[in-house]
């Protein structure tokens, strides 16, 4: 489907009146899922859907997204898994309030919630809570001071560790996970080390799934899934070739990105 031009004046809730400038929306899972980004700065697409689609949740289950954005990744698992219940804990209140009304536009206001707040100082009602069953992140992937900071807040904030390194990430989504529950990261492939070693000695049935551009391309993100308090060997998965030779998506990737299955992982 085509995206469509949304003002901040078009009828969604009157809580988004602070967006000056236009927000656009757009489809995942085939249309399954609409969401409305902001047209500058940053917005997520191809992973969170890859996130969404690594977490092994089912009916009934609670799943929780650090770092959730306008709410692509806990839409896309609400969409795929009917009856869970998805909450999520962003920094930005605007793309909070965004998140919100994403959540009342797919109707899935009853099952999905998000918070305001600091993965390094989170709120008390996510800390009371019971822990979830699954924690799904898509940490940033620049390292604090190791890249250009871009001219856009939002943008810098999404993916420059600023508020927190990876390890306060995977740190906030194991302290907030269940004994035995799954942690889904996706991330840049160069950073993978850095992943596993801060899953190391508290996290096992770790699987590693790249995802390559193309038929021998250098895999340049990978998804990993580990299980809470759990003993056990690491599994590096074949993974995913995402586009054909006439760069269109494979078979396998298009499964994916239709909602029509998960991750094989």
């Amino acid at each position: 489907m085509d995206d469509q031009a949304v003002t901040a004046n078009s009828g969604f809730c009157e809580s988004t009146a602070d967006f000056r400038s236009e927000v656009r929306e757009n489809y995942l899972l085939a249309g399954k899922v609409r969401l409305l980004q902001p047209t500058r700065g940053f917005r997520s697409g191809l992973d969170a859907v890859f996130l969404a689609a690594a977490v092994p949740a089912e009916a009934g289950d609670r799943v929780h997204e650090a770092g959730s954005g306008a709410g692509a990744g806990a839409l896309c698992v609400a969409a795929r898994v009917d009856h869970s219940l998805v909450t999520g804990i962003e920094l930005q209140p605007r793309m909070t309030t965004l998140a919100e009304t994403n959540a009342g536009l797919n109707e899935f206001s009853d099952r999905v919630r998000f918070h305001t707040g600091d993965i390094t100082d989170p709120p008390q009602e996510i800390l009371a809570a019971e822990p979830f069953d699954h924690v799904m992140m898509n940490p940033p992937y620049q390292e604090h001071g190791k890249a250009r900071m871009s001219p856009a807040r939002e943008t810098h904030l999404s993916r420059m560790e600023e508020s927190g390194t990876l390890e306060d990430w995977i740190d906030y989504g194991l302290a907030v996970l269940k004994s035995q529950g799954s942690i889904s990261i996706v991330h840049r492939a160069d950073r993978l080390d850095d992943v596993l070693a801060c899953l190391r000695n508290r996290a096992g049935e770790i699987a590693v799934y790249p995802l390559w551009p193309g038929e021998g391309k250098t895999a340049k993100r990978v998804v990993v899934r580990a299980r809470k308090g759990v003993r056990s060997r690491l599994r590096m998965l074949p993974g995913m070739v995402l586009h054909g030779p006439d760069g269109k998506y494979t078979d396998a990737a298009q499964q994916i990105l239709r909602g029509l299955s998960g991750l094989p992982l």
